[in-house]
């Protein structure tokens, strides 16, 4: 499945949770993998071990989540931001390329804080903000300038939509309105079958998928 995708993208970020999904990802042709635990959770933090074990077996570079529970508020406490960025530090001593984040406020707003943060300690290494843009209440044009204003590198997306092929119109736009200020990444329910209709429509050149072990699924 992988191969097929490949054929539509210049940049195909793949979400691995295991040594197993890793190598499938590599070997269908992933530019970069996204590396996270948990993705019946939508992808937690990782092992430092299972970055270190992975470093020594590919050669693509390896964003790691930094999600340190479950739950979709994307709110954490101070002590949970110290967490993320102990963690932030180990990993980038570890080898990481990148990192992915996203944090909110209570009121459902970018939590600039929390994010810029993270981005001052994982410079020079790029952050992605992750699929809490998706709960953000915040417009969504306006919420991605400020995040290209704070530093962030890449905005993974499904257009404030369940899944990308309904959030294309969103995801459009947002390509649009940024150009080379922020990279938007369509993710979420995307399948060999509808890949290139939402890349046909939003003009992006990167997507987002999951590998789970020996299968493929879209996130």
């Amino acid at each position: 499945m992988f191969c097929k995708w490949f054929l539509f993208s210049d940049q195909m970020e793949i979400c691995v949770d295991s040594v197993e999904s890793a190598i499938n990802a590599v070997n269908g042709g992933a530019h970069r993998l996204e590396l996270c635990s948990a993705l019946s959770e939508g992808g937690l933090t990782p092992s430092l071990g299972l970055l270190k074990t992975l470093k020594t077996m590919v050669s693509i570079p390896i964003f790691v989540m930094l999600r340190p529970r479950c739950g979709y508020d994307f709110q954490y406490s101070d002590l949970e931001i110290r967490v993320i960025l102990e963690d932030c530090t180990l990993f980038k001593n570890a080898g990481a390329d990148g990192f992915v984040f996203g944090a909110l406020t209570s009121t459902g707003y970018i939590d600039i804080d929390a994010c810029v943060s993270v981005i001052l300690t994982a410079q020079p290494l790029p952050v992605t903000f992750h699929r809490a843009f998706d709960v953000a209440t915040q417009d969504p044009i306006e919420m991605a300038q400020k995040i290209a204003d704070l530093g962030f590198k890449r905005l993974l997306t499904s257009g404030r939509s369940p899944v990308a092929v309904d959030g294309q119109c969103v995801i459009k736009a947002l390509i649009e309105t940024m150009k080379d200020r922020l990279i938007i990444m369509p993710g979420a329910g995307i399948q060999v079958e509808n890949l290139k209709d939402i890349l046909g429509t939003t003009l992006a050149h990167e997507f987002h998928g999951i590998s789970k072990r020996s299968e493929t699924i879209s996130k």
